[in-house]
């Protein structure tokens, strides 16, 4: 829902700064992998109860997303970075709710159910991008991307306002499942309506 409004926003500080990773020599891929490792660092932290640290780290690894995609327009837009960034980013997405599924037992029901609310948005998305690529439907609403990125009320804005509010207060870690679960259901149906829409 935010990723439209944000993005215009962060391309100009982003793609100064990705000029300045392609000149040093840092590809689009290793700045994914780079990303990744702090999606990974951030799980580690938030295991062990260390939520500034995995904020931090969370931060680093959404900065990551962004310059990848802008390193890789100042050089080539391939498919497989487009295939591991969307990997990159749903490890991330579902493994920060799973480290506090283990730092915090208690809440491990409310846990799975983000995870399995997850599934929704990821697979109408990808599924939705598949057959729009199928027909040659394109869209830079969300910059230029890969593939189709099909929008809703959970996108990667959404979900890093998520992660990054669970850090910062992991005593309402409950309720924040509950209500980003119910969004994500919510924009699973949006997309489904789209879809039968589009492709019908």
């Amino acid at each position: 829902m935010l990723d439209s409004i944000v993005r215009p926003i962060i391309d100009v500080p982003l793609t100064e700064l990705s000029r300045h990773l392609v000149r040093i020599g840092i590809s689009a891929n290793l700045m994914t992998l780079l990303g990744l490792t702090m999606g990974l660092a951030a799980m580690i932290a938030i295991i062990y109860k260390s939520f500034y640290i995995g904020l931090v780290c969370i931060i680093l690894n959404r900065l990551a997303d962004g310059l990848d995609g802008a390193i890789a327009r100042h050089t080539q837009l391939t498919d497989f970075g487009g295939f591991f960034d969307i990997v990159a980013d749903f490890i991330t997405y579902s493994g920060v709710i799973f480290a506090f599924a283990i730092a915090l037992p208690e809440q491990q029901f409310w846990a799975c159910f983000l995870i399995f609310s997850y599934i929704g948005p990821i697979s109408s998305f990808l599924a939705y991008a598949i057959i729009a690529g199928k027909r040659n439907i394109t869209t830079e609403q969300r910059g230029i991307k890969s593939f189709y990125y099909l929008g809703g009320i959970c996108e990667g804005t959404e979900t890093a306002m998520v992660m990054v509010t669970i850090c910062l207060l992991p005593e309402y870690f409950a309720s924040v499942c509950l209500f980003y679960g119910i969004c994500c259901w919510i924009t699973t149906a949006g997309r489904v309506y789209c879809a039968w829409s589009d492709f019908t």
